[in-house]
């Protein structure tokens, strides 16, 4: 009658035995020298993980992520940028989470609607208390080009009369893509600039 170890294992239990110490024999022979560690390239200089750049480039990425907008609607595109702040497009993604109600904390001014002569001296007013560098959208065909308004007396027929204006968003009223769209191209241009150089000083108003 066979033995217990004859009926479970296809061979005895010396087998097995020196079955084990051939492959402990093995593995010792394997393992004469060490594993290089997983971080030796933190000893080097390794140009595969490196990324040159330069300080103009790091400030305008930076600025470009971190844009602070004043809220500044004076029409009825005011309504398509309200609603560009909502949760439905959430205008967080593009960095702009607070729009802020001071020039002081602002450096993005973003002209939604109408800009009357009246209202003009504000504007510029404004513009002249925001910190450097700032920039400046003009949202709607109103803000642009005075639209349907133009030739009235009392409408300033394009914002860029009174501040230079970086992007332009045509549309009367623009929807909230196309705010988007012209806030992601005012991103291409602050990380195109010179982040480093003055902008436009203007003479102030008295």
């Amino acid at each position: 009658m066979p033995s217990y170890d004859q009926l479970i294992l296809p061979y005895s239990s010396s087998d097995a035995d020196r079955e084990e110490g051939r492959m402990i024999e093995e593995l010792i022979a394997r393992s004469q020298k060490p594993i290089p560690d997983p971080d030796q390239w933190l000893a080097g200089v390794d140009h595969g993980n490196i990324v040159l750049t330069t300080v103009d480039q790091v400030l305008g990425w930076a600025r470009s992520k971190s844009l602070w907008p004043m809220l500044f609607g004076l029409a009825c595109c005011a309504f398509e940028m309200m609603a560009a702040a909502g949760n439905r497009w959430d205008i967080s993604r593009f960095g702009m989470e607070i729009f802020r109600p001071s020039p002081r904390q602002a450096d993005m001014m973003i002209v939604a609607g109408t800009l009357t002569w009246k209202m003009a001296p504000a504007v510029r007013r404004l513009y002249d208390q925001m910190a450097e560098p700032k920039w400046v959208l003009a949202m709607g065909a109103c803000a642009i080009s005075g639209g349907t308004f133009s030739e009235s007396y009392s409408v300033v027929p394009g914002v860029n009369r009174i501040i230079p204006v970086d992007v332009y968003v045509p549309g009367c009223p623009p929807r909230p893509e196309g705010l988007y769209h012209g806030l992601m191209e005012l991103h291409k241009k602050i990380q195109r600039g010179d982040s480093l150089k003055g902008k436009l000083h203007l003479p102030r108003l008295d």
